[in-house]
């Protein structure tokens, strides 16, 4: 349980601190950026996959249709989840991408009241309302709706939620994911050197070197939460999932100095409280 517990931090921290590594990018084109992730990662997980002998997993997953039309759904929003949290922390807005992490498991409450009818108890549904109301407070302050915030919470939920019509494992659905990309990806690589216009590969090392490990960086947090997954309680899991966020947050704010006035102060407040409350509820059935 302790090497599970170990595994799971380190895979939410590493998460937590991407925000770092997409900034080390700063200057080259989202879609640029988007192209080569889904490349590299599905490189990055078809060598880990031979290397462990489990090549047979992916290719007995790819011949369900079932698992095919999930894994399609999937892999259209994983791709917008991407792209706008690389948006969000290319345009200094990586506290707004924390929040949409942090907004995810009540979300997530809410699709399994709204989707499988599951029964809200009295504490979850003051602790939806309180996200609520920091989200429109933040509304009525800013004028406009958090965009990258919402984007995230719904595409990185209702990925959780094809997920949940599929039996593969984490990377091999992963990687039927990105082979749906790969092919786009890789004409859109191929279109950028015609025209001249790539960053990767023309000198730049640096550039060249981190573009490659985009797949590294996208495979082994997964990879360590799978780990984890498999030996801890659903609820110490759901606990540990506010490790990336609050480094994403603090990130923003501290080495970033992304703005964090009152006014938002307060907004979040709301939101953290509606969290707090709602991971309260959810441990009692385990201690009991």
């Amino acid at each position: 349980m302790v090497r599970g517990a170990l595994a799971a931090f380190t895979s939410y921290f590493l998460w937590g601190i991407l925000p770092i590594y997409w900034k080390a990018l700063d200057g080259i084109s989202l879609m640029e950026l988007m192209v080569h992730r889904a490349v590299w990662t599905l490189v990055a997980i078809l060598v880990f996959l031979a290397m462990r002998r489990e090549l047979h997993l992916l290719a007995a997953a790819w011949r369900s249709a079932e698992t095919r039309r999930a894994h399609f759904m999937g892999s259209l929003l994983l791709m917008g989840n991407w792209g706008c949290y690389i948006w969000g922390v290319s345009s200094g807005r990586i506290i707004e991408t924390s929040l949409g992490y942090f907004l995810v498991p009540l979300l997530n409450a809410t699709l399994g009241w709204l989707w499988f009818q599951e029964k809200l108890r009295r504490a979850q549904k003051i602790a939806l309302g309180l996200a609520t109301a920091g989200v429109l407070l933040m509304v009525w302050q800013v004028g406009t709706l958090p965009w990258i915030s919402l984007g995230l919470a719904v595409t990185w939920a209702a990925y959780g939620l094809v997920h949940k019509r599929s039996n593969t494992g984490p990377l091999t659905g992963l990687a039927i994911e990105t082979s749906f990309a790969a092919p786009f990806a890789i004409a859109y690589i191929v279109w950028l050197g015609i025209a001249g216009q790539p960053r990767f590969g023309t000198g730049d090392t640096h550039v060249t070197v981190l573009m490659i490990g985009t797949g590294i960086i996208s495979m082994v947090p997964l990879t360590l939460f799978a780990f984890g997954a498999r030996r801890l309680r659903f609820t110490t899991l759901g606990l540990l999932q506010y490790v990336a966020p609050s480094c994403q947050f603090l990130i923003g704010w501290l080495v970033y100095h992304e703005p964090f006035d009152s006014d938002r102060a307060v907004a979040f407040s709301l939101i953290w409280l509606g969290l707090a409350l709602y991971t309260f509820d959810a441990t009692r059935p385990a201690r009991r």
